[in-house]
């Protein structure tokens, strides 16, 4: 059974940063495609960044240029590194292993807020 838990959110102000990581449970997790999504309350949940288990990344248009995602194989952990954090990027952060039948995380809160 594949685990997923998410840590590194918290409240910060706009402009700020946070690193959010995703460990994962699992001794063949480098072979997964792994992602970050966002739901935010009231909205659709939104895919953020995909890494694949050779390291390439696939980034939406509001994630490039602040977002970066990597993984550290040989931890079994994916993480995003986001900053000049905006008020709008508030939202639970999912980490999502991709695959049949694929795994989510709980989550975990990111604030942005003065």
């Amino acid at each position: 059974q594949v685990q997923l838990v998410e840590s590194g959110g918290g409240v910060v102000q706009p402009g700020g940063s946070l690193r959010l990581s995703c460990a994962a449970s699992g001794s063949i997790f480098s072979i997964y495609v792994m992602g970050w999504y966002r739901q935010a309350p009231g909205k659709q949940r939104e895919h953020v960044a995909t890494i694949t288990g050779g390291g390439k990344t696939i980034n939406t248009e509001s994630a490039k240029g602040r977002f970066t995602i990597s993984r550290d194989n040989a931890k079994n952990t994916v993480l995003l590194q986001m900053n000049s954090l905006k008020p709008e990027d508030t939202a639970v952060y999912y980490c999502r292993l991709h695959g049949d039948p694929g795994y989510w995380g709980q989550g975990t809160q990111v604030t942005v807020s003065s």
